[in-house]
């Protein structure tokens, strides 16, 4: 049995041939799932996602000011638990 190797997983992930190299881009490969696991997970359990909101905005409002990471979690709270936002009750 092989020994695990970061090659290895870039070349069996982009179907290129394994090249001594290759570290790098695995590395970057890895951090780009995680990324996006760490995205799906906080969409699961309702925590705001800062990244996405400035890509939104950048995207969709330019020229509009962008909050600041505190004000944009600061608001999604009062959005979520405060008595203007979503209730069941």
């Amino acid at each position: 049995m092989k020994p695990f190797s970061l090659d290895g997983l870039t070349a069996a992930w982009s179907g290129a041939s394994r090249k001594p190299g290759d570290v790098g881009a695995a590395k970057g490969l890895v951090f780009a799932r995680v990324r996006g696991i760490r995205q799906v997970c906080r969409q699961l359990f309702g925590i705001p996602d800062y990244e996405h909101y400035v890509a939104h905005a950048a995207a969709r409002h330019p020229g509009a000011p962008v909050l600041s990471r505190r004000d944009f979690c600061a608001q999604a709270i009062e959005r979520k638990y405060g008595r203007s936002g979503p209730r069941c009750c």
